[in-house]
């Protein structure tokens, strides 16, 4: 664990909108600590959302979460279907195919496969 990425901590204006979302698209649990902050379980990397004005996307230079999908067609249609917003279609690059989206608060999230 020295010197490895222990945790990601995510800016979310809404926590209960961002908890229900990825609950719905991901099957995340969550534990919350008050009502600004609530760790995420079941995404794969120990994380948070806590409660913020700001948003992360690479068009402002914020770090990009990527997610793995067994099914990527599935996961783009869960994604839309519980309001998330696909930014950038679905995509081939060297390894696989990806796409990119937005969720309530509009951060920049993308989900690959192989």
């Amino acid at each position: 664990m020295h010197h490895k990425i222990n945790y990601i901590e995510i800016p979310v204006k809404d926590i209960k909108e961002t908890k229900s979302f990825f609950t719905k698209a991901f099957s995340w649990s969550f534990i919350d600590y008050g009502e600004e902050y609530c760790s995420i379980s079941n995404s794969g990397i120990d994380a948070g959302f806590y409660k913020a004005d700001l948003t992360m996307s690479q068009n402002t230079g914020s770090a990009l979460v990527v997610l793995y999908s067994n099914d990527l067609e599935e996961t783009q249609a869960k994604i839309e279907k519980n309001g998330g917003e696909i930014t950038k279609a679905i995509f081939s690059f060297p390894g696989g195919r990806r796409f990119h989206f937005t969720d309530l608060n509009n951060n920049e999230y993308a989900v690959w496969s192989q």
